[in-house]
């Protein structure tokens, strides 16, 4: 019988592979990290409130040192350049090049609407702001998950408020020309005209519109004007509306009044009332702990584009915990986010409904000059808002999505 030498070198790699060999499949796999992609945009109308998706998620995965339920964290951010093809090449890469875990984002409706059958497709878990209705409604993707709201959901209470509490009858409404626009002021008008309000006029210029003035000359005849602007359009318009020189008190959706905002508008934004799911002032340890980094890191308050991403960041943290961690099976973890309720967050306590859209507290705003600041002050707060409002679910989604052109108006 002919000896077999075996050397040290050889022997200490067999002895490192049987040992590898044997180790639990899990373990190997919690080594590796979360990877979340963030499809957020950069460029044109909308830039201001993406570039808030990226620091918002910073700042949650910052005071998590990065790390998840025991796993490091890795961030891939994709510029989608706002537009629904960059959005759909984008989302490939991060699925099929870079092997995503997640996706937070997209922004606008128009981005998501891009994306969802193949997102449905590769079973690839959305944490979106866009707020594009049917997403949660008629056409439901089983892997989507809205913390943020609906374009109508923060409308919905804004309209009741204007007609109950600010006793308006008539109002005008002026929104971007694209679906968060579109849904936005129909949501409004179902709500306003229910409780005996009337739209006298729909104004809808375009989202780049470097000029509102002949939007602005068609504002007469109401009591108040309610916009829909998005990104940094509230700027451009509130500045152009008060130098005209029209006088109608002025109330907006989520985006209209949003805290981020503060530091650029002037004097023409005070007595401003709108309505979010986010509130600055709201006295929770997660918010303080929001505004503490924003302002550190940024050097400005948080707002509802940063404070989206961090909650989306703390669903995608309890989901992970639920499942220890793993990722592997996706229908899990996808179940896992679904299910989440929390109580500690920027927005206050909310949960899911069963088609994965946000129950949670919406907030009527005003703003004010303090001192030498300008602030948003909360003067009521609705609870446990749905996006069917105070409608019945089946009798709400028997009805076309909301649109440009429906509900039609009553007047």
């Amino acid at each position: 019988m002919t000896a077999t030498r075996i050397d040290r070198r050889s022997f200490l790699m067999g002895a490192a592979a049987v040992a590898a060999a044997t180790l639990p499949a899990p373990a190997l796999a919690q080594n590796k990290p979360v990877k979340i992609g963030l499809l957020t945009v950069k460029t044109g109308p909308l830039a201001s409130g993406g570039i808030q998706m990226e620091q918002g998620t910073v700042c949650f995965l910052k005071d998590r040192n990065h790390t998840l339920a025991g796993r490091k964290v890795e961030l891939l951010v994709a510029d989608t350049g706002g537009n629904p093809a960059g959005t759909k090449t984008k989302i490939q890469e991060l699925v099929e090049r870079d092997h995503v875990d997640m996706v937070f984002g997209p922004l606008a409706a128009f981005e998501l609407l891009a994306i969802t059958d193949y997102a449905a497709q590769a079973k690839m878990p959305i944490l979106s702001l866009a707020a594009a209705e049917d997403m949660t409604q008629r056409r439901p993707n089983p892997y989507f998950i809205r913390a943020s709201a609906t374009s109508s959901q923060s409308m919905h209470p804004l309209a009741d408020y204007a007609a109950k509490e600010l006793k308006l009858k008539r109002v005008i409404t002026l929104a971007d020309d694209f679906a968060f626009g579109h849904e936005q002021m129909a949501g409004f008008g179902r709500v306003f005209e229910d409780a005996g309000g009337r739209l006298a006029k729909k104004l809808w210029p375009p989202l780049v519109t470097p000029d509102y003035t002949p939007y602005i000359a068609q504002i007469a005849g109401a009591e108040a004007v309610v916009h829909g602007l998005a990104g940094s359009n509230p700027l451009k318009f509130m500045k152009q509306y008060h130098d005209a020189g029209p006088k109608l008190p002025v109330l907006g959706g989520s985006t209209a009044g949003d805290e981020a905002l503060l530091k650029s508008f002037g004097d023409e934004s005070v007595g401003l009332i709108s309505c979010s799911a986010y509130a600055g002032d709201l006295d929770t340890p997660s918010n303080k702990r929001l505004i503490d980094r924003m302002v550190r890191e940024y050097g400005n308050i948080p707002g509802l584009y940063s404070a989206g991403l961090y909650i989306n960041g703390q669903v995608a943290e309890a989901a992970l915990e639920k499942t220890g961690g793993k990722t592997d099976d996706r229908e899990a973890f996808n179940r896992a986010l679904r299910a989440v309720s929390l109580t500690d967050t920027p927005r206050g306590p909310f949960s899911f409904d069963h088609l994965g859209n946000v129950v949670g507290n919406f907030y009527i705003r005003r703003i004010d000059r303090k001192g030498d600041k300008l602030v948003s002050t909360t003067i009521k707060t609705y609870q446990k808002v749905s996006q069917f409002w105070t409608y019945d679910e089946k009798w709400f989604l028997s009805q076309p999505v909301y649109s440009r052109d429906y509900p039609p108006l009553k007047s």
